[in-house]
């Protein structure tokens, strides 16, 4: 699993299908969850990976949803454990004055911390520009 990360609008999606030459029928929104877990996506061993596009929204509407996004999230891992996850770095210090907003921040922030620890390769993204950390 790779993770890439970085602000909005950085060019993340444009970096991955670069560097990890990436098609776009194989880039899923994450906010379409259905399709990851209903098995609209099929797979095969000789294609190139699958990219998990707009984590954070996806994470944003599990919590507004009431759901365990860390639950999911490991049956989506386990289904493809080879696949390239794209997230926008969310709070930067800045607290919400929102209690939901910093119940959001804090467990995408855990979350990420976890992938990243678990990922064959960070990246994080910057005005188009990819700088690995891991």
């Amino acid at each position: 699993m790779k993770l890439v990360i970085g602000g909005y609008a950085q060019g993340k999606l444009c970096y991955v299908m670069q560097h990890f030459s990436i098609d776009k029928e194989n880039v899923v929104d994450m906010t379409d969850e259905k399709k990851l877990l209903d098995g609209d996506i099929e797979k095969t061993d000789d294609e190139a990976s699958i990219v998990l596009y707009h984590f954070h929204i996806w994470m944003k509407n599990e919590l507004a949803e009431d759901n365990n996004p860390e639950e999911k999230l490991e049956k989506i891992l386990k289904r493809f454990p080879d696949c390239v996850i794209i997230s926008d770095e969310v709070g930067n210090g800045i607290v919400p004055m929102d209690a939901f907003d910093r119940e959001y921040r804090d467990r995408l922030g855990r979350i990420l911390i976890s992938l990243a620890k678990e990922a064959d390769e960070v990246v994080r993204v910057i005005c188009g520009i990819g700088q690995k950390i891991k």
